[in-house]
């Protein structure tokens, strides 16, 4: 047709004379520049299917990366106390904290490593990467033959989990129109909950100890199969093969995407408000809410005490078990899961508030929302950790109401955290921004472990009210955000409507 139209304006020229030159070469230019462009966009637009096909995809990754994430919380003790052996048994609540620091730091490094390979190659190849290293490094924990390479490939697995969330939170926004972003960075968001919720529940039934761990990481390496899956069959961002296509056929002097761009001069306040908006619930999460978990794990660990005492005991009256026997079963199973049961009752409201998250963030506005949730999950904190002990009444109470309020921030993040960087550079961006603020956080880990009980006397409660006073810094933070397009024109829809 290209051909045809050419000739048609050839013929059309002879009658025109000399003076119709530069009309024609117009012409001909705007006919076959608009052909080709409309080439370019029907291959760049996806099909529905294909959309549904990415979320889900998405979905599936980071709820399985939300597995790990439980595995970390409720595995880690009882496999440092059997990689120890009885003799070193005493290190390992040090090496259950070394070991969450594993996970915060590798995710860190998986964010930003995993985020350039997602802007230089291609967000579904680095997601698909991203899945198979936490799903092969899961399997290959259960191998380690003491606690030090145990700590190695954690930190490897949760590169993993690192590189995930950026990908799959890049490529469903760019695969998406922008309608339904506000729902679909929630239903990212509560992924992660999912599987923490979903896990959880499973431990409460089949008991997670010394002798019986390995089974989890054994597990953890189910989501190969998606990878393979992820790699052949899921389709590419478009905005990224335009992106790619203008660097190849526009200008030659677009660089390619480094991995120090995000702290250039253009992009650096952006990087830093972005890790602070992403540290604050971060360490909500693993630096406030997880105590909570301790606090409950010691109450199991005391109540275990107490049924090896009463097994003996029970022993010694009818002599149907030696003492062996007794202390043994008593210690494989756990009298009480209040740890698991503390982590499922965050897990499920977190779930269905991260749904929420990307909405609420629309209809309230960035700012706001966020500064309303701080302070509302603030204020569970000091609830929480005022309680006498885990097995007050209102313990499971406010731990759920901890979960509602900062499940919400998993699904601002994915919403808000994209539209603050360019394309170019969306996946880098949003993974330091999500993932460094995890390298704060294990920092502030290992400080407030050594203060636990240097400083604070062991008192899980204290350390917890303490560092609930955290979350008013995201308050501080979000008021930093520089007015984008993105935000002006939610501001003027709400406005509108």
């Amino acid at each position: 047709m290209a051909v045809r139209e050419i000739r048609r304006l050839i013929r059309l020229e002879s009658y025109q004379g000399d003076n119709n030159e530069k009309t024609l070469g117009q012409r001909m230019m705007a006919n076959d520049n608009t052909e080709i462009d409309s080439i370019q966009t029907n291959s760049l637009v996806l099909s529905e299917a294909q959309r549904i096909l990415i979320l889900i995809v998405a979905f599936l990754g980071w709820m399985f990366a939300g597995t790990q994430m439980s595995i970390n919380g409720i595995v880690h003790f009882p496999a440092a106390v059997n990689l120890l052996g009885p003799e070193n048994s005493g290190d390992a609540g040090k090496w259950a904290g070394l070991l969450v620091c594993a996970f915060l730091f590798g995710a860190a490094a998986g964010g930003y490593v995993f985020g350039w390979v997602g802007d230089r190659f291609g967000r579904a190849k680095a997601m698909a990467i991203s899945i198979a290293c936490y799903s092969i490094f899961s399997f290959l924990s259960t191998l380690s033959p003491n606690v030090e390479i145990f700590w190695v490939l954690r930190f490897i697995t949760c590169m993993g989990i690192g590189g995930m969330w950026p990908n799959g939170m890049a490529l469903i926004q760019e695969a998406w129109p922008n309608t339904a972003k506000p729902i679909l960075a929630g239903i990212l968001g509560t992924s992660a909950n999912v599987g923490i919720m979903l896990f959880s529940l499973w431990c409460m039934f089949k008991d997670v100890n010394t002798d019986d761990w390995h089974w989890t990481l054994q597990a953890g390496g189910l989501p190969i199969l998606l990878a393979i899956f992820t790699w052949f069959c899921v389709p590419e961002s478009p905005s990224w093969l335009a992106e790619q296509h203008g660097e190849s056929n526009g200008d030659e002097n677009v660089d390619p995407v480094t991995l120090g761009e995000v702290f250039n001069s253009k992009n650096a306040l952006l990087t830093f408000i972005g890790i602070v908006l992403a540290f604050v619930p971060l360490f909500g999460g693993w630096g406030v809410a997880n105590w909570a978990n301790y606090w409950a794990a010691e109450y199991d660990q005391q109540s275990m005490t107490k049924a090896v005492d009463t097994g003996m005991e029970s022993e010694a009256e009818s002599e149907a078990e030696s003492d062996t026997e007794v202390a043994q079963a008593a210690s494989k199973k756990t009298s009480t899961n209040l740890k698991a049961e503390a982590n499922f009752h965050r897990a499920w409201p977190g779930s269905i508030s991260s749904l929420l998250g990307g909405a609420l963030a629309f209809y309230l506005g960035r700012r706001f929302s966020y500064a309303l949730l701080c302070v509302l999950a603030f204020a569970c904190t000091q609830f929480l950790y005022a309680l006498p002990d885990p097995t007050h009444a209102d313990f499971l109470f406010w731990v759920k109401w901890l979960g509602f309020f900062s499940g919400f921030f998993f699904g601002w993040l994915p919403l808000c955290l994209p539209e603050m960087f360019d394309t170019r550079i969306r996946s880098t961006g949003s993974g330091v921004s999500f993932n460094f603020g995890r390298i704060i956080v294990g920092v502030l880990i290992i400080a407030t472990s050594w203060g636990l009980k240097e400083l604070f006397e062991g008192r899980y409660d204290t350390v917890g009210r303490i560092c609930g006073f955290m979350y008013l810094l995201g308050i501080v933070a979000v008021l930093m955000i520089p007015k984008s397009k993105a935000i002006d024109d939610e501001s003027a829809a709400v406005a509108e409507s």
